[in-house]
């Protein structure tokens, strides 16, 4: 079996479906069946115990295969690295987890610096709830996580940037008439939901009157700036929209309540040249960037 052989195991553990599995690799469904069967005939057992319209079961040595996997699949990324981490060249695949706002905002312009300058780099990037990426780093999965809000994290962080939370309006508004106006909501990080909450609760007795609920942050503002209703909102997001209202949460001392994001790595992984260039270039350049700003 070889590295992708692992990632199918995994991958059909998981989906507990061949189709969903086949796609997820770019492959046929008969193809994905072809290779699973060169995969019993080397070890000599079955993997697939039965097929149901909910899925597949694996048989108990295709249970023990993908509980397996994750080891496999560690072992092989760490020795590959160790080999690529001999040479005097960056070069090698650099594996980074980000929250969603973070992918789409900041994370681009950050890898092109970087390959511009290291172009024997890759990237594999996932991306997700900063919830998520801080469970794919726990697991090792990834070398560095830029997550948004305060995790608990004892290993190695930088601060990259704060940002307030905002009532966000077409129309002006006055704190106490919030709880009288409809507002738009959207799912959120746990975090960023529990310092609004806070808030909220720490103001007012009776709960928001919400009006509409969506998934994602930039509905929501799109919402606002339509003038359906007000939302609370973080700063980065509503940077550019000069028509907006806008009033800064603070707490009951009167400082505003900040959202920090995030760079996350085990001090372990600075051993990695690949790793500790990428820290070094996040510390020198996209840092150094953002203090000259203020």
């Amino acid at each position: 079996m070889d590295y992708r052989d692992w990632e199918i195991i995994k991958a059909l553990y998981e989906h507990k479906n061949i189709t969903k599995t086949a796609h997820s690799f770019f492959l046929t469904q008969p193809a994905l069946t072809s290779r699973l069967k060169l995969m019993e005939r080397e070890l000599g057992i079955k993997i697939i115990a039965a097929r149901s319209q909910k899925g597949i079961h694996l048989t108990p040595q295709g249970e023990y295969l993908a509980t397996a996997a994750d080891e496999a699949l560690s072992l092989y990324r760490e020795i590959k690295e160790n080999v690529l981490n001999m040479n005097s060249e960056v070069r090698g695949t650099l594996r980074i987890g980000a929250s969603n706002f973070f992918t789409k905002y900041k994370l681009p312009l950050i890898l092109k610096k970087f390959k511009e300058q290291y172009p024997l780099v890759e990237f594999k990037v996932r991306t997700g709830w900063s919830s998520e990426i801080m469970k794919a780093l726990y697991n090792k999965d990834i070398h560095i996580g830029f997550v948004r809000g305060d995790y608990s994290w004892r290993d190695q962080k930088h601060l990259l940037f704060e940002e307030t939370l905002c009532v966000a309006s077409i129309d002006k508004l006055e704190l106490d008439q919030l709880p009288f106006k409809r507002r738009i909501e959207y799912k959120s990080e746990f975090l960023l939901k529990l310092l609004i909450d806070n808030w909220w609760v720490e103001n007012y007795a009776a709960s928001p009157l919400t009006s509409i609920e969506v998934n994602r942050v930039d509905t929501c503002k799109e919402m606002v700036l339509n003038g359906i209703g007000y939302g609370i909102l973080p700063s980065m997001i509503l940077e550019g929209e000069e028509s907006l209202h806008k009033i800064t949460l603070k707490d009951k001392n009167g400082d505003p309540i900040l959202r920090r994001t995030w760079m996350y790595s085990y001090k372990e992984s600075m051993e990695l040249k690949i790793v500790q260039t990428f820290v070094q270039f996040i510390e020198n350049d996209y840092l150094s960037h953002m203090s000259r700003r203020k």
